[in-house]
């Protein structure tokens, strides 16, 4: 019998509550990582509790991580990073383009039809981060974790199949680069984090939406629109996600303890991530078949027909790194090679 059980069978429920409650203050240090998607949804249930459990384990209890999904401390989702560099909460994970410019070498990444698995890429935008874009544009915050999703998705309340289907359709991006190329294929891009989707969607907001399917069934998109794009080959696009901590807070963890979090963290935790959102594509889209939406799936040659159109947003994305001092075309091409050497 264990000692849980021996406190609710003798004293009850209350003092099994108060009891708890103590052993769960009994850790040396306690941190707040807050984030936007509700608690039952893929990165905080499958991510981000699985990394944050090992660490509290790897501690012997020293390290608590207490979580709050949904934005239960408050704020809005563009607002977590200045949540955590200004000591309100300290950790989140986050989409990177959420605070759109601030961190732009992050954003080749975004680039439309670029990626082909989560995984490589996931750990190709892990080592370009530990190399120098952690240091140049994150400096002031510790990065644990960078990661991308699984294949980009068009979900609309009408067929889409060539970019002119786009033409006069509002749909939804998450990002400076998503809604560039949502604008050079035709659409009239409508930035807004991915928790505001559904009513946005059920209002007439938007026509559409890009996510991964792995999200949409947190979000019941597929009860809210019926038609669905995938495209073969390298994906539609992908967005960043960075696990970050303030970094006073880590560096006033003894010696020990840092190397608990660094250990579980970095390259392995950033593919771990990045291949577990991935698959659970496969759930989300299962329930659009379920209910009987309408799935195309582009070949490779329409699939590149898109490629073609949303090419400008290359030369765009270089020109404004050049004015920001960074050689766009010299990440791209480290962003490749990274990813087919994985």
């Amino acid at each position: 019998m264990t000692f849980h059980t021996i406190i609710h069978r003798t004293l009850g429920g209350a003092v099994a509550a108060l009891a708890m409650s103590t052993m769960a203050g009994a850790a040396d240090y306690s941190f707040n990582l807050q984030s936007f998607l509700p608690a039952q949804a893929t990165i905080p249930s499958k991510i981000i509790d699985v990394w944050a459990d090992n660490v509290e384990q790897a501690s012997g209890g020293r390290i608590e991580i207490n979580r709050y999904a949904a934005m239960q401390l408050g704020g809005k989702p563009p607002e977590l990073i200045d949540q955590v560099l200004d000591g309100v909460i300290d950790m989140t994970w986050n989409v990177v383009g959420y605070t759109p410019g601030r961190y732009p070498s992050t954003e080749v990444f975004e680039l439309p039809f670029l990626v082909n698995d989560a995984g490589p890429a996931s750990a190709a935008f892990w080592k370009m981060l530990e190399a120098d874009i952690a240091e140049r544009e994150f400096g002031n915050l510790k990065v644990l974790g960078g990661w991308v999703h699984g294949p980009g998705v068009i979900h609309a309340n009408k067929a889409v199949t060539v970019p002119s289907d786009f033409n006069g359709m509002k749909i939804r991006g998450a990002s400076r680069q998503v809604n560039a190329m949502l604008k050079e294929l035709g659409a009239t891009p409508v930035g807004m984090p991915v928790p505001a989707v559904p009513e946005a969607l059920s209002k007439g907001v938007i026509d559409g939406t890009t996510i991964p399917w792995e999200v949409t069934k947190a979000l019941k998109v597929p009860e809210l629109v019926e038609h669905h794009t995938e495209f073969t080959g390298p994906m539609l696009y992908t967005v960043t996600f960075v696990l970050v901590m303030n970094k006073d807070k880590f560096a006033a963890l003894p010696a020990d303890l840092q190397a608990v979090i660094e250990d579980n963290s970095g390259l392995e935790f950033s593919i771990f991530a990045g291949t577990t959102q991935q698959a659970y594509d496969t759930p989300g889209r299962d329930v659009a078949v379920n209910r009987g939406n309408s799935i195309v799936t582009l070949d490779v040659a329409q699939s590149a027909v898109w490629a073609e159109a949303a090419q400008p947003v290359y030369g765009a994305w270089i020109e404004e790194m050049k004015g920001r001092g960074l050689d766009g075309q010299a990440m791209i091409d480290q962003a490749t090679a990274l990813m087919n050497a994985n």
